[in-house]
């Protein structure tokens, strides 16, 4: 067969592949969402099924002869070209995916859909107890999974591979460290600044529906298509691309916390937004896929944080949550701007601050590790937990559900998933400097509710390149650079000093 027939059979064959990926998308989106109590056994075996007819397909023995046909044609003369991305991720999937037994893939996809139920109904009962066997099962099947995908070393870079292609833990442990080190720098400083917020003002009575309003007029400034997306309230707040067209997102409301949803909401506006801006015609193949999740999260974390907590993006909305909420009156720009930037340190990661937000995931990423390793047992998480927020935040968690159990993303088996947040904004800030450097000061252009250049900037340089470079090398293409945690400690140092004066 011509190397230019094997192209399209790939091309062809993971497309249908990836049809059914999005119907498994679109099922872990309703059941995280709308799906009745007593439904969640027969969606269990649903994602079960349809996770063994997409492993069948994608280690089907033709993929690896068509594989084998296109990688020595023309196409991969040019390593960046469409065709050589798409058939350098297709072999880098065939190779992980071959590896896994069906056996193993059906299991996973089965503990993960019982598991996130499990945690939904046992969160709020604070009751590890019923939690905790679901978790172990998943942390065994994670386990077997790393060691069917390494032969020897370190068991959680197999795991970290799949969210951040190339990503190791030795790689990232020293840039980690370095971020510690200037946290908790930064955290002392804020101790003995000069001001303090009044955050009260963001505790008082924000109704919900109109939360809901303010939350859409915000996102659809931004940019995110409505006709192509939809919010919906959640437990956790996700994302979920189900296909061309169809992005979707949700947020938790809270009628005496205005931040949660509104931040939660722009957030996942940001995961969206990239996902939104992937190039359609690439749809099912790796050129119109994400490069990873920490770029995912640069994304979010961007338009989350340096956008939506600037005090340009506020000179803008704040007349409009003032019409929302008349209360706002009585309170100057300054005063809530300062209050939506405030650092504290606190037990909940989706709620934490700029400042500290990187040292829960610090945390988490050090649990992670010592479970692959063996080092610590399931069993031995709740404390192991206490001692971790003790250490690094000065705090020690009063029950489970704020504790160990806070995060939805174990008990969907999402391990070496956490590292991918504090990578995202460590990118974020990397590419956050280089818009600055190319389109000016981008807070005059939010203070005149301008964000379209700076959408166009995002789609022009991240989005629209698919997956043509590896993670650490699009940082590199933005921003003519490597992985550098200095502009980010150079960020956070230069705004909190300038909002707590030190």
């Amino acid at each position: 067969m011509s190397s230019r027939k094997a192209y399209a059979w790939l091309l062809n064959h993971n497309k249908e592949t990836s049809y059914l990926d999005s119907v498994q998308s679109l099922l872990n989106w309703d059941q995280r969402t709308h799906i009745p109590p007593r439904g969640h056994a027969h969606r269990a075996a649903q994602l079960a099924t349809l996770a063994r007819f997409v492993h069948i397909r994608m280690t089907d023995p033709k993929m690896g002869e068509m594989l084998a046909a296109v990688e020595s044609s023309e196409w991969m003369k040019d390593p960046l070209s469409a065709e050589a991305v798409n058939i350098r991720e297709w072999r880098r999937s065939y190779d992980r995916a071959t590896k896994i037994p069906e056996r193993l893939a059906v299991e996973l996809a089965r503990a993960s859909a019982e598991g996130e139920t499990a945690w939904e109904e046992a969160r709020p009962r604070n009751d590890w107890a019923a939690f905790k066997p679901f978790l172990a099962r998943l942390v065994a099947l994670k386990r077997e999974e790393a060691g069917a995908l390494t032969s020897g070393g370190e068991l959680y870079d197999a795991l970290l591979d799949a969210y951040e292609p190339g990503e190791t833990a030795q790689n990232i442990a020293p840039v980690f460290t370095r971020l510690r080190e200037a946290l908790v720098e930064i955290l002392h400083r804020i101790e003995g600044g000069s001001r303090r917020p009044d955050t009260s003002i963001l505790q008082l009575a924000f109704p919900v529906s109109l939360q809901q309003t303010f939350a859409c007029e915000v996102l659809e400034r931004l940019g995110y298509d409505f006709q192509a997306g939809r919010i919906d309230p959640t437990a956790h707040p996700f994302s979920v691309g189900i296909g061309p067209g169809d992005v979707r997102i949700t947020t938790r409301y809270d009628e005496r916390s205005f931040s949660m949803a509104l931040f939660g909401a722009i957030h996942e506006a940001g995961h969206a937004l990239y996902e939104q801006g992937l190039p359609e015609e690439h749809w099912g193949a790796p050129m119109g896929q994400a490069v990873s999740l920490g770029i995912h999260e640069s994304q979010s974390r961007m338009w989350e944080n340096l956008v939506g907590r600037s005090f340009g993006f506020w000179k803008y909305f704040y007349p409009q949550a003032q019409k929302h909420f008349p209360f706002l009156n009585e309170i100057p720009l300054e005063a809530f701007h300062f209050a939506i930037n405030t650092v504290s340190p606190s037990l909940i990661r989706t709620e934490a601050d700029e400042v500290t937000y990187n040292l829960h995931v610090l945390l988490r990423f050090e649990l992670e590790l010592a479970l692959m390793r063996n080092e610590l047992e399931v069993a031995d998480l709740p404390e192991a937990w206490k001692d971790g927020m003790q250490a690094y935040l000065g705090l020690t968690p009063p029950d489970y559900a704020q504790g160990v159990m806070q995060d939805v993303h174990w008990s969907g088996g999402a391990i070496g998933y956490f590292p991918t947040y504090t990578l995202g904004n460590l990118y974020a800030a990397q590419f956050y400097a280089q818009a600055e450097k190319e389109l000016g000061d981008p807070e005059a252009l939010f203070a005149r509710g301008e964000f379209a250049p700076f959408l166009a900037w995002l789609r022009n340089k991240i989005h629209g390149e698919g997956s043509r470079y590896r993670p650490r090398d699009l940082v590199k293409a933005v921003t003519g650079e490597g992985l550098k945690p200095e502009v980010l400690i150079e960020y956070l140092m230069k705004k909190f000093g300038a909002l707590y004066g030190f």
